[in-house]
């Protein structure tokens, strides 16, 4: 079953609340308007008793009250639903006096008075809804009545009914527009997805420069659009690496391919002495030991590379493999004159193996790049929460405008395609690669004729 368009389903959960509400005010508006109309009944009723009661207790008499009823007679005059009984406690509980419209008297009968006014709703025999108050009172001569003051609501049960036949009426097409309106909102809401889709459906491995707007948008999409943007970046800048990448490796791989297929060519094309044969051969072993070593710093970049590569992590001595890897390179040093010198100490989480290859191949770039008969210094100090392990040397330095650079692939600085790294362009990503496995970072600062440091940062081994 294809799925539902997000308009289409939004646009119904709005109106389907846009319904229950406006069913639920028509509900709270019919039951506030009968609350209403009983509430004006009872005050209308209450605000008489008080005539009523003056009239009964001035000049009102057991006997005279059905002749001199002209006093009452104003309360019930020009009101054909109101109607006024005084029934007599004594006796019988006959009826003294009945203005207006006339009522069941047994139902009057049984509506209970006291000397406070109370209220009281019932129905007549034709099914009429009544509201009547009642409350004891006293004539002029002491004898105690029942006074009940009655109005027929059934002007308010039709208004209430007209009322509720409207709204009905009216129902079916505010809904509609409440569905209209709604569906034109989400449309308009959703303007800003089609442009992201049109722009999504332009991005290619070749055009990769397209980012999404970010004015004019809700907060939720324009934090949806910002982040789709640093995705963009994020791809457009590994595509841009990836690419560079592959012509630095062609042209790493083409220059000893090439030189090992002219010296064959070469030497095939007469027959020469076996020394010169011998010569073609170590001169071919150094550069497919180069090729070699090319191919293996490739791979194990391709390995420490991957996001789920996870190396064991156990405590490492700094300290210790600093020395192993100094003492690897005494002889090169020796050849320089170039003493070595080690300071400091501190353990911290890592891989031995990958600590001692990042150290060699900063320590090897030390002594290529260091003059001879200078000192190159090892160091271990803690750094805040991180442990650095710096190597350090004097030289020519490094140009500012290279230091940012550095660490990527088959990086060269200046012309003539020279290497500041040397070997096979590999060795510094090696060690940023290393670094990023062990969750730290590397760090390059150098002064033109003066010294280089590089740093590496490790985060600090729980004690």
């Amino acid at each position: 079953m294809k799925p539902a368009r997000l308009s289409l389903r939004l646009g119904l959960s709005v109106s389907l609340m846009g319904a229950a509400l406006v069913l639920l005010l028509a509900c709270l508006s019919v039951f506030a308007l009968d609350h209403e109309l009983d509430s004006r009944a009872r005050k209308n009723l209450a605000a008489k008793m008080p005539q009523i009661e003056h009239s009964l207790k001035l000049d009102l008499e057991a006997g005279t009250l059905q002749p001199r009823a002209h006093p009452l007679l104003d309360v019930v005059v020009g009101h054909d639903n109101l109607s006024l009984s005084v029934i007599a406690l004594t006796g019988r509980h006959s009826a003294l006096l009945t203005l207006g419209p006339g009522l069941d008297a047994d139902a009057l009968l049984q509506i209970p008075s006291d000397r406070h006014l109370s209220f009281s709703h019932w129905r007549d025999s034709d099914h009429q809804h009544l509201l009547t108050a009642s409350r004891l009172m006293r004539l002029q001569d002491g004898t105690d009545v029942r006074v009940l003051l009655t109005v027929n609501r059934a002007d308010d049960a039709a208004l209430l009914q007209a009322y509720l036949r409207s709204t009905l009426l009216a129902l079916p097409l505010l809904l509609l527009l409440i569905g209209f309106g709604a569906w034109k909102l989400v449309q308009r809401s959703l303007t800003p997805l089609h442009r992201f889709r049109q722009i999504a459906e332009q991005v290619s491995a070749q055009q990769l420069t397209l980012r999404l707007p970010e004015q004019d948008l809700p907060q939720e999409l324009a934090d949806l659009a910002r982040g789709m943007n640093v995705m963009l970046d994020r791809l457009d800048g590994g595509v841009r690496q990836l690419s560079q990448f592959s012509d630095d490796l062609a042209h790493e791989l083409r220059t000893p391919i090439g030189n090992l297929m002219g010296k064959a060519q070469v030497t095939l094309a007469r027959e020469r002495p076996v020394e010169e044969y011998k010569e073609v051969l170590e001169t071919s072993i150094e550069e497919l030991t180069r090729l070699s070593r090319i191919i293996n710093d490739m791979l194990f970049l391709a390995q420490v590379s991957q996001p789920q590569t996870q190396v064991p992590l156990k405590p490492v001595a700094l300290a210790d493999e600093a020395t192993r890897v100094s003492e690897l390179f005494e002889i090169s040093a020796e050849h320089k004159g170039i003493r070595l010198r080690l300071q400091g100490w501190g353990t911290v989480m890592g891989d031995r193996l990958m600590v001692q290859r990042a150290l060699s191949n900063l320590l090897s770039n030390a002594i290529r790049h260091s003059p001879d008969e200078q000192v190159i210094d090892i160091g271990i100090e803690r750094c805040g929460d991180e442990v650095c392990l710096w190597v350090e040397n004097a030289g020519p330095g490094i140009d500012p405008e290279h230091l940012p650079h550095l660490f990527e692939r088959f990086y060269r600085a200046g012309s003539g395609r020279s290497r500041l790294e040397g070997g096979t362009g590999l060795g510094l990503a090696i060690v940023k690669s290393i670094m990023a496995v062990h969750g730290g970072r590397v760090e390059a600062k150098s002064r033109l004729q003066g010294l280089t440091r590089f740093s590496l940062y490790f985060p600090q081994a729980a004690e």
